[in-house]
């Protein structure tokens, strides 16, 4: 029988450790996305430089993934965490050259613009690792029955992080700049290293055998393309989100459309993950009981009708009254899919599963970014959203007319 008691989950001292360290990392990450996109727009006015962030994270981070998850199940998960924990302390860290020394080096937009694209380009490298390391542990700390709980209170985690990363990155930024805003971000990430260090080690079931990396990498895809409910739940997140990724454009929206400024621009920013929040945190005390498949395809689909909304709206109360729901929405689809994949994966090959979920993630996120660039460039910033949220739309009802199993899918 599954348990859904949030509290008798967290009485787990290391599953706490785990989550409190994710907390800070990905507070951190989310001040930094929300950083540079605020950053980049302002020294070229450009939407399509937006999108290049994503680009520059999402070619190595997808070229990587699957050796990653190779790695992860082969090697000690809790050493390659702080690996890529203190990776990124160095490569955010450059980022400070072209913030404090701007003056002095006489550095124009364009050059610091590439200087950016070049430290998110090994950051993509890092994530590779990073993105699948803290799911794959989760499994060995907590007990089976207590596994979908525990994916509910790793995405409220997320999420709140989340929030907090966009609103306070928007508010850093337009009080003390963007150099001391980087000095925050680095510090967040160093206090997380200090809760992963709390960790017990999680040795691979693989440590006194022989693996062919390709064989072990084969592997994990096969068994994607096998079971069809984490098929679909994977293909239904990285097609929506790449084409329902407005968030890309809340530089713009903020800049140009809704004149918020730098602390309306962090609100808004934060709006979707306000509403995922909620709906999350709802989810985790009254959990979906049945028909979970219905519903996932239901709320992809009214994500995308969200996405439309916001790309028509011109007032901002309205704009971010929109990006809540989609946000609401889009929460429930993420508990969801976190726990068919969790519920589905055989714990010697979960890493490269896992590995293979985040190059959906990754695709779909910044791929999302920089296909709302290129789109905003070539159709203009609102028709590209438009646009976006209308495929959403229809990939959610592709997906439910070819995937009876994801449809029909209970847990």
């Amino acid at each position: 029988m599954i348990s859904f008691t949030p509290l008798k989950t967290l009485q787990n001292v290391e599953f706490r450790n785990l989550l409190t360290g994710r907390f800070f990392i990905v507070l951190a990450f989310r001040m930094l996305a929300t950083l540079l996109g605020w950053w980049v727009y302002q020294l070229t006015k450009d939407p399509f430089s937006i999108g290049l962030i994503g680009l520059s994270e999402v070619i190595p981070a997808v070229s990587c993934a699957l050796y990653a998850g190779h790695v992860i199940d082969m090697n000690e998960k809790k050493r390659l965490l702080l690996i890529c924990n203190y990776a990124y302390i160095f490569l955010i860290g450059l980022l400070l050259i072209p913030a404090f020394f701007n003056v002095e080096m006489h550095f124009n937009g364009h050059e610091i613009t590439y200087f950016i694209y070049g430290v998110i380009f090994f950051t993509g490298i890092a994530r590779a690792f990073i993105g699948p390391i803290v799911p794959s542990m989760i499994p060995k700390i907590v007990k089976k029955e207590n596994l979908p709980n525990a994916v509910t209170l790793n995405q409220a985690t997320f999420l709140i992080s989340s929030v907090c990363g966009h609103a306070a990155g928007g508010l850093l930024i337009g009080f003390f700049g963007v150099k001391w805003t980087l000095i925050v971000i680095i510090s967040l990430i160093f206090v997380a290293s200090l809760f992963f260090w709390q960790l017990k080690q999680q040795h691979s079931e693989y440590k006194k055998e022989e693996v062919n990396v390709v064989e072990s990498m084969r592997e994990g895809i096969s068994y994607i393309f096998k079971t069809k409910e984490i098929l679909g739940a994977l293909c239904l997140d990285m097609f929506a989100v790449l084409f329902g990724g407005a968030v890309a454009m809340i530089p713009v929206f903020a800049t140009d459309i809704l004149d918020a400024g730098a602390e309306g621009f962090g609100l808004l920013n934060a709006a979707s993950d306000i509403g995922s929040m909620c709906i999350i945190t709802l989810l985790a005390v009254v959990p979906l009981r049945k028909n979970q498949g219905k519903i996932l395809l239901v709320v992809v689909a009214g994500f995308g009708l969200c996405i439309i909304g916001f790309g028509l709206s011109k007032l901002y109360w309205l704009s971010f009254i929109f990006l809540v729901m989609s946000g609401m929405l889009d929460g429930i689809s993420v508990v969801i899919r976190g726990t068919i994949v969790q519920l589905k994966t055989p714990d010697h090959i979960r890493g490269r599963v896992l590995s293979v979920n985040s190059i959906f993630i990754m695709s779909s996120n910044e791929m999302g970014q920089f296909e709302s660039g290129l789109m905003a460039k070539l159709l203009g910033v609102v028709r590209s959203v438009v646009f976006g949220g209308s495929m959403t739309v229809l990939v959610a009802l592709l997906v439910a007319s070819t995937n009876p199993k994801l449809r029909k899918m209970n847990y």
